[in-house]
């Protein structure tokens, strides 16, 4: 019998739009009989916490589609404006919601449960003052060393 694939991703990105690839990814992977493991490092450490308030920021995402054709008219600096990132973080839940998205963690869920291999950067926890209680069941602390050796022998390795 061969050995199952595997998928190494690394996480970096703490924002609600950049938490779903690698969940969905990983995911299905596992669902697909891969070994997969996602090290989770600076800002996506985020992704690991117990209740994560996850926003979307339109400053600095030109490619986010807004509402009303707000992309084409809105300046850009108007998105910085006070209160913008929570009015679109809500909208963007909305609209997940109403298109039948599945919430990010049930997704989280569903990718350790599948066997994904969750890994919080040992390095970056130590940096931003983390412990392992603030992370969610099953999350391991290790250092890059310690994933880099499973991704030297992925047969898929993403950086997210």
């Amino acid at each position: 019998m061969s050995e199952p694939k595997k998928l190494a991703i690394i996480a970096t990105k703490g924002s609600l739009d950049w938490a779903y690839p690698p969940f969905i990814l990983a995911s299905t992977a596992a669902a697909l009989g891969y070994e997969v493991r996602i090290f989770f490092t600076f800002y996506g450490l985020q992704l690991l916490r117990k209740n994560p308030d996850l926003q979307v920021t339109p400053l600095g995402n030109p490619g986010m589609p807004m509402p009303m054709g707000m992309d084409k008219w809105f300046p850009v600096l108007g998105t910085a404006l006070p209160g913008m990132q929570k009015l679109m973080t809500a909208m963007m839940k909305k609209k997940m919601r109403d298109k039948g998205v599945v919430d990010l963690l049930e997704l989280r869920e569903l990718t350790r449960e599948a066997g994904a291999k969750l890994i919080a950067c040992q390095m970056t926890v130590d940096l931003f003052d983390f412990d392992k209680d603030d992370f969610i069941a099953d999350t391991e602390i290790g250092g890059a060393a310690t994933f880099l050796e499973f991704a030297g022998q992925a047969d898929i390795s993403l950086f997210i």
